[in-house]
């Protein structure tokens, strides 16, 4: 594996998530079984470190979880377009204040009334070990077209859409 992925790889991934307001994150809940809830993915850009950034509350059972087990996934989805991303990495819990400062804004405040400081505020950084995504390159016309000939012929459906895995680490 690389130590980044090419420019290219994290700009299709930033493209693909970008404008899909919640990311699914799935962590290992105490009992051992499997969590995920819906968060905000707070950058502006993926950065050089490939590293996610979402806020949770430090009371509430995923700070405890993430603590003990730092696996997480993050699952995006953009149904109209027919594009899906899935990023696997380490979540830490993080007390970087300037990093909260810079990406905190008025949508966080309202989870967080107390702003920069408030006690319960906690930054949650996914640094990305891998992600894949699905993207569509045809229209939904052509690909119902591409699936009533599949359903027809026999044949699966061909070229869909573009699947990539994008190791990084």
């Amino acid at each position: 594996m690389t130590s980044t992925p090419p420019r290219q790889d994290h700009e299709t991934l930033w493209d693909l998530i970008k404008d899909i307001k919640f990311g699914m994150l799935t962590h290992r809940h105490g009992d051992g079984s499997l969590q995920s809830h819906p968060l905000t993915t707070q950058n502006q850009s993926i950065d050089e470190n490939s590293t996610l950034y979402f806020f949770i509350s430090k009371k509430g059972e995923m700070a405890s979880s993430l603590g003990h087990d730092a696996n997480v996934n993050v699952a995006y989805a953009d149904t109209s377009d027919d594009n899906y991303v899935s990023i696997a990495g380490k979540a830490t819990l993080s007390d970087d204040q300037a990093t909260t400062e810079r990406l905190f804004n008025t949508f966080t405040k309202a989870w967080f009334p107390g702003g920069v400081n408030d006690p319960d505020l906690q930054l949650v950084e996914v640094k990305i070990t891998h992600a894949e995504y699905w993207n569509a390159k045809d229209s939904k016309v052509t690909q119902l077209f591409k699936m009533a000939k599949s359903a027809v012929t026999g044949d699966r459906p061909k070229d869909m859409s573009e699947h990539k895995e994008v190791p990084v680490s």
